[in-house]
């Protein structure tokens, strides 16, 4: 039994980073892969109890930990900043490698497409974000990237900044997206006005504006399918 021993008195079989060398990964628990980011446990705890504990606070799953902030990571006892911002950062990369697998082959054939690459990028964000997805002519996503961060409710949009940014991905087309953190996907006025806004600047550089994606957790509305595109 290795509990209540420090990792370093552990059986070699069941220290987390010698499992990896000689199992690979894939034969590590989620708590154990999370004390090897971790480095070092609290005080009576290694670094897996920590790990078992926060996936437990997590119900045993990644998806709600994804969620987690600095703030919320830090309430655990044992989590400082610099544990709670490497949790956060390896979060983010699993997001961002979930996105690039698409990014590889993806193209835009309809909104729903669109829209399930958008949901995991952006359902688990507290504040809007605004994101514009950059297309060729063969509407074959090129490229993506965050524009503005806002509040609660509300996000700042340059529409300067979108055109500048697809110039330089020298993109055909654009797909608008942003999230509403309240948890409803329904289009404002205002997202109706500034979407058609920005269709109107993009159409004089011959840039086709092809949908705007509103996500919220798992569900989204699409203007064009709403018809709300002019």
């Amino acid at each position: 039994m290795n509990q209540n021993k420090p990792i370093r008195d552990w059986a070699a079989d069941d220290k987390p980073r010698e499992k990896m060398l000689n199992k690979g990964a894939p034969a590590l628990s989620d708590a154990e892969l999370i004390g090897i980011l971790l480095g070092t446990g609290a005080k009576n705890k290694s670094a897996i109890d920590l790990g078992r504990e926060i996936m437990t606070i997590a119900h045993n799953n990644l998806h709600t930990l994804s969620k987690f902030n600095l703030k919320q990571l830090q309430q655990i006892k044992g989590i400082g900043l610099a544990k709670a911002v490497t949790l956060t950062a390896a979060l983010e990369l699993g997001r961002r490698r979930q996105a690039a697998n698409i990014l590889e082959r993806k193209k835009f054939g309809s909104s729903k497409e669109a829209a399930l690459f958008l949901i995991p990028l952006m359902q688990d964000f507290e504040t809007e974000k605004f994101c514009v997805l950059y297309l060729n002519h063969a509407n074959k996503l090129i490229g993506y990237e965050f524009i503005s961060h806002g509040s609660l409710n509300a996000t700042l949009v340059d529409i300067k900044v979108i055109l500048r940014n697809a110039l330089h991905h020298l993109a055909s087309k654009i797909i608008l997206a942003h999230n509403h953190p309240s948890g409803n996907p329904k289009a404002s006025p205002s997202d109706i006005q500034l979407t058609n806004k920005i269709k109107q600047a993009a159409k004089l550089m011959d840039i086709d504006l092809l949908d705007h994606i509103i996500v919220a957790e798992n569900t989204y509305t699409s203007l064009k399918d709403e018809a709300l595109i002019q």
